[in-house]
Parts: structure tokens; C-alpha cells; sequence
């Protein structure tokens, strides 16, 4: 064994090594994307706002590599120019390239926020905050484009309180039986959140099943259109109970091209990450909802999301396609070690 490899950084704790490796690994996924997206665009305000992503990705992975190189720290490979096609036709519409910087960049501040806090090491803790405050930046930029275009519509409305008030009752938890209270915002914005990231979600999974080329790989997409729009009617239902209104399906930005832009390990890999961030969002939404039902509803759709993650990691395994992550020393492989 290589005793170099057991070596531990005097600098980073494991916070700094698997908060970097997972954002440079994804932002070489993201590269494939926006790249493809750049070099298929006709409107000229959303090119720009595709190039801001881009030029915002290469400038992560520019400074991460420098702090790969103080550290002796391998480079991960992640995805390269050879998993994407960018001179492939058009799999979705200008309008669509909006949705998803939306979309990735809810990721990408999920990701980069929590690990803020944890951090010892200051040079990488500054990175991840001016990394959070430039994807505030483009996502802000996003949603101006996105109004300016007529294309966001606005979340539901409920009435602005008067007066405040205490509960006096325990019946405020009922969701399945009994007197059953109206949503609060912190529900609503919650439902219409998940709503809206599968939405979106869902759009991708169509595009990738048209174009995939592993039978497998088109199987779990398709899976994955189902089981969304699955959540996307479970949610809905909710806020429809309340007169409440939920976003709009998009799924006609998707075009009729069958000639895949990526490499089916890119697509599976996107998913798999955009469906595990779906994870901690129904989390966050189970934490901060009081209605029984609620809780149950959130239950159950985590269930069903992590053993899709967990089929989809198996299908990269099978297919070499996973690259492992950074990971603490085998105490049990120590023992055995001899010179």
C-alpha cells in the first residue's frame, strides 16, 4: 500500500476536500451542458445569460484547480469535451436554457451554502462565499430575463396578515382527519418549489430519453419522467385543494431531436445529482411543514427518490462510469499493512 495516499493535509479537513472535489466534479458536468446550450442559442439576451453560466463555471473550476495543485490534491477527472457534442441539433428551446440556470443554480447554492459554516480553512471559505454570492448573481439576472420575457409566473397569493395571533389548538397538525387548517405560506412555498424544480426536472428527463443510446440509461429516464410528474400531481393537488395555482408544465420546450448532445454517462450523472438535491428539498419542506399529511406525503416521496438515486448509482457502477469520490482511511486496511 502507498503510504503517500494515507497521507492527511495539514490544511483541509474533510469539509474542504469534499466540498471541492464535488463542486469542481460538477461543474465539469455543468460545462458539458452550457456549452451545448451556448452554441445552440437564436436570442441574443439568453446567450448572454448561458455565456454568464459558462464563464461562471470556468472560473470555479480555474480556482479550484489552483487549490488542487497547493495541496498535491489529484484532479478528479469529472466530464470533458469528449462526453458532449455541442454541434449536435437542438434538443430544447432558447426559452428552456433560462428554467435551467434557474434550476442548477438552486443546486449549486445548496451545495456551496452548507459548507460555508463548516469550514476552517479561510482561502477556501472565501471561495465558497464569493462562489455563493456570483450564482445569486446569475440566478437573479435569470429571473429579471425570465420576467422581462413574460415567461415566470408569479406564486400563489395569500392574504398579508393584520394582526397577530397564537395557536390554542393542537388540531393546527391535522392534515388527514378532523378540521383541517388552510396551507401556511411556509407550505405553500415549499410545494410550489418541488412543484417548480420537477417542472423543470422534467423537461430534462424527456430530452434525455429521446436521445439516449443504453436501453438501460432510456429506461431509468423514462422511469424518472413518470415518478416526476408523479410528484409534480401530488403537490399540485394540494395547492389546488386551497385554489392555490402551480407552475405550468413546460414539457413542449423539448424538440424532436433523437441525436444526443451528451454522453449517456452525462445525462445519468445529471440526473442522479439533480434527484439527490431533491432529497434535501423535501426534507426542508417536511421540517418546516406542521400538517400530518404533509409529513406523510414527504415520506413517501423520499422514498421514492432515494431508490431511484440508488438504482441509477448502480447503473454507473456497472458501467465504470462513477469516479469515487474522496473518501476517510480504512482503519482495517491500516491494521494489515507490512512493509
Amino acid at each position: 500500500m502507498d503510504d503517500k495516499k494515507l497521507t492527511y493535509h495539514e490544511k483541509y479537513t474533510s469539509v474542504e476536500i469534499g466540498k471541492l472535489w464535488a463542486t469542481y466534479t460538477g461543474n465539469t458536468l455543468s460545462k458539458c451542458i452550457l456549452s451545448y446550450f451556448l452554441n445552440n442559442v437564436e436570442d441574443p439576451e439568453i446567450e448572454k445569460m448561458v455565456k454568464q453560466g459558462l464563464d461562471l463555471g470556468n472560473s470555479f473550476l480555474t480556482k479550484i484547480k489552483d487549490f488542487f495543485k497547493e495541496e498535491d490534491f489529484a484532479t478528479p477527472i469529472g466530464f470533458t469535451e469528449k462526453d458532449v457534442d455541442v454541434n449536435a441539433p437542438r434538443l430544447f428551446t432558447d426559452e428552456y436554457y433560462l428554467y435551467y440556470l434557474r434550476y442548477a443554480s438552486k443546486t449549486a447554492l445548496s451545495l456551496y451554502s452548507i459548507a460555508i459554516p463548516l469550514m476552517v480553512e479561510k482561502d477556501v471559505r472565501e471561495f465558497f462565499i464569493d462562489s455563493c454570492a456570483a450564482t445569486i448573481e446569475l440566478v437573479n439576472n435569470a429571473n429579471d430575463l425570465l420576467i422581462e420575457k413574460g415567461l415566470l409566473k408569479k406564486p400563489p397569493m395569500i392574504p398579508i396578515p393584520d394582526k397577530v395571533d397564537f395557536l390554542k389548538k393542537q388540531n393546527y397538525l391535522n392534515g388527514f382527519f378532523g378540521n383541517v387548517r388552510p396551507l401556511s405560506a411556509l407550505e405553500v412555498t415549499h410545494l410550489y418549489d418541488i412543484i417548480d424544480t420537477n417542472v423543470i426536472s422534467k423537461v430534462l428527463l424527456i430530452g434525455f430519453s429521446q436521445v439516449a443510446k443504453n436501453d438501460q440509461v432510456r429506461n431509468f429516464f423514462l422511469r424518472g419522467k413518470n415518478l416526476t410528474q408523479k410528484h409534480i400531481a401530488v403537490c399540485s393537488n394540494h395547492l389546488q385543494k386551497e385554489n392555490l395555482p402551480s407552475p405550468p408544465l413546460l414539457d413542449d420546450f423539448v424538440t424532436t431531436s433523437t441525436v444526443s448532445p451528451f454522453a449517456d454517462k452525462v445525462m445519468l450523472a445529471h440526473k442522479i445529482e439533480m434527484f439527490s438535491m431533491k432529497i434535501r428539498a423535501y426534507g426542508n419542506a417536511m421540517s418546516l411543514g406542521a400538517r400530518r399529511d404533509l409529513g406523510a406525503m414527504y415520506g413517501k416521496l423520499l422514498l421514492d427518490i432515494g431508490l431511484y438515486v440508488e438504482d441509477g448509482a448502480n447503473i454507473m457502477i456497472n458501467h465504470g462510469w462513477m469516479e469515487e469520490p474522496p473518501k476517510a482511511a480504512s482503519r482495517d486496511e491500516l491494521s494489515k499493512h507490512r512493509d
